[in-house]
Parts: structure tokens; sequence; C-alpha cells
């Protein structure tokens, strides 16, 4: 298994200051440890504390930096001869500095003491492979992660309900002899949905293609709910960049077409609005709320676990999705934080009234 690419190796960048910062402290506590162990009047040996930290530090740095510069080398072997290479330059680096701080600490002629040496490459070695380990099992349970988000992409991109492709193509056969321009938009619009049902490269793409493709779906909508469907738009200028997961806003406004709108025969409002407040985008999603509590919340069970799911993955605890019941109105608002999407080729949708 031949890791290609650096991004995808399971060594952490460690020319990024955080990663070896984090080495650092670790190599300290190490060093701590040690120093308590050895020493036998006092709680801690201060000269041993003092000197070995300097060797583990001097050591850790020149590592870092030597696995930093043949990273893009090292990703492209397979993980066993990666892991030999890393472990190899460390053992060469510490064998360095063990003669290096013998000969100044200890200057004896002949012989260096090899026996110390032989200790600390020991160390060295098991502290390497524990730490490589580490690294090895972190990148296994990331890309496990990803994994499993791209399959719960997947099955809510899969997830284009038959009843609304019936209903599609029902209405398009009927505008077919009345208002053909009418049946030809409506095919251009269900083609664009099947599209992005079937795009899954894409992890973030900008809010203004999600927006565009809600109007998608809601227009061929009002061709079959005509009145009964009431929309209103409220974007915030500026954010047709932010960056959005595909198929997030389109699910919700599904369920609030399918839930509050179709069963009522006097249809009803779905608001959709757009704000945003710090450093933080709002997307909120409201509709009547279905007679039946049960019912709706069955429905909705799917969309927005996938959705919630995905939105941890690619943003973290600052990504929030909440629900909420107020009266006759049901809302559901996403919070994310802001971030632009690279690309810059797609129109603010214009908003609809």
């Amino acid at each position: 298994m031949n890791k290609k690419d650096s991004g995808n190796f399971y060594v952490p960048d460690l020319c990024r200051v955080r990663a070896v910062f984090m080495l650092l402290i670790t190599s300290e506590l190490l060093v701590l440890v040690l120093a308590i162990v050895q020493a036998q009047d006092s709680w801690i040996d201060w000269n041993y504390f003092g000197l070995l930290s300097l060797f583990v530090q001097w050591t850790t740095l020149t590592s870092a930096a030597l696995i930093c510069l043949l990273r893009p080398r090292l990703a492209k072997m397979s993980i066993s001869r990666a892991t030999t290479a890393i472990v190899g330059l460390v053992l060469l680096d510490v064998l360095a500095f063990s003669l290096f701080a013998d000969s100044v600490l200890h200057p004896q002629p002949g012989v260096a003491p090899w026996h110390g040496v032989a200790k600390k490459l020991l160390l060295a070695l098991l502290i390497v492979l524990m730490v490589l380990r580490y690294f090895y099992l972190q990148h296994q349970w990331q890309e496990q992660r990803e994994a499993e988000m791209q399959a719960r992409l997947t099955s809510l991109q899969a997830r284009i309900q038959p009843h609304f492709l019936f209903n599609s193509m029902n209405t398009i056969a009927s505008l077919i002899a009345s208002n053909p321009e009418q049946a030809e938009d409506a095919v251009l619009d269900l083609s664009e949905l099947f599209r992005a049902s079937l795009r899954t490269d894409d992890q973030l793409i900008p809010l203004n293609r999600e927006l565009e493709l809600c109007q998608r779906y809601l227009a061929i909508e009002s061709l079959r709910l005509g009145e009964r469907l009431r929309l209103e738009w409220d974007i915030e200028p500026g954010l047709g960049h932010q960056a959005i997961p595909p198929l997030t806003l389109q699910p919700l406004v599904e369920n609030a077409i399918y839930h509050g709108i179709q069963p009522r025969p006097e249809g009803g409002t779905v608001r959709v609005e757009v704000s945003s407040k710090g450093h933080f985008v709002y997307l909120m999603v409201q509709n009547p709320a279905p007679e039946s509590t049960e019912r709706q919340h069955q429905g909705n069970r799917v969309a927005l676990s996938n959705t919630q799911a995905r939105l941890m993955a690619l943003f973290g605890e600052p990504a929030v999705l909440k629900h909420s019941r107020q009266g006759r109105t049901y809302t559901v608002t996403l919070r994310l934080p802001r971030r632009s999407t690279n690309n810059r080729n797609h129109n603010q949708p214009a908003k609809a009234q």
C-alpha cells in the first residue's frame, strides 16, 4: 500500500509549529518522569533533568526537521518502508548526539562508553515506535471518519424521493402541450437536481450553488402545488461564497414541502433565511408545523441525522443544527463557521419573492 500523496501520509506534517510544540511538550513530560525515577534523595534530580532535557529537545527538534524535509519522499514509500526510514533516521540522530554529549561531558581516551549509548538507542527505539503507532492509529481513525462522512453524503445524495420524481414527470408531461417552454425549464431544473445528486467529489461548495439548487427544486414544486406554495427568501448579501456541504439545505427545504405544505389543503409558506453574525453564518428554514409531531419526527430523522453528522465531520463543534416547533411553525436552523470556498465563478442567485 503506497502513500503517493503527502497530505495522506500517516505521520503529521512536522513543519507545522503546533505539531512540533506537541512533540516538545510530550518529550519534556517523558524527561520529567525519567528525572523523578532517577532521583534517590529527593523528588527529582534537577541536574539529570536539565542535561536530559537539553539532549532530548535537540534530538527531537533535529529529527522533526529532517522528517519535515524528507516528508514528500517518505509519503511515496509504503508504510513499512517509511516507518523503517523514520526509525533509522531518528536512531542515527540519537547516536550522533549521544556520541557528542559523551565526548563533551565525559571525555575519555579510547573507546566510547557504548553501553550507555546502546541504552539511549534502545529507549529511543521504543519511544519512536510508540509515537509512530499512535500517529498511525490517529490516521486510520481519521480515514474511517472521512469514509463514514462520504458514505452519509452518498446516501443523502442518492435519496431523491420516488414520489417527487413521479410527480415531477407528471407535471412536465401535463405542461408539454399547454406550455412547452415551462416544461423545458422544468426538465432543466430536474436534470440539475440529478446532476447534484450524482456529484460526490465536492465536500464543500459555495452557498450560492446550494441556494440555486433549492430554487430549482422549489420551481418544480411550484408547478405542482401552484398557489398552495408560497415562498419567502431573505438572503443577506455577500455570503455567496460561504462554504457548505452539498445537499445540506435542499433536503431541509424538501422536508418542509413534504411535511409542512403538501398535507395542508390551504398550503402554506416556506421561508428560507440566510444571515451572518460575528464569525458564524446562520441558515434557517421555516414551514407550517405538521399536525402529527411523530410523523414529522420520523420523516425528518434521516435528513437531520445525515446533515448533522456531515457538519460535525467537516466543521467540528462550531457547526450546530437545531430544530424546534413553536406554535404552528416548525424551524430548522444551521450555524456554520464563516469559511469561504476558493471557487469564485458562481453568481449570487436572485432573491425570489
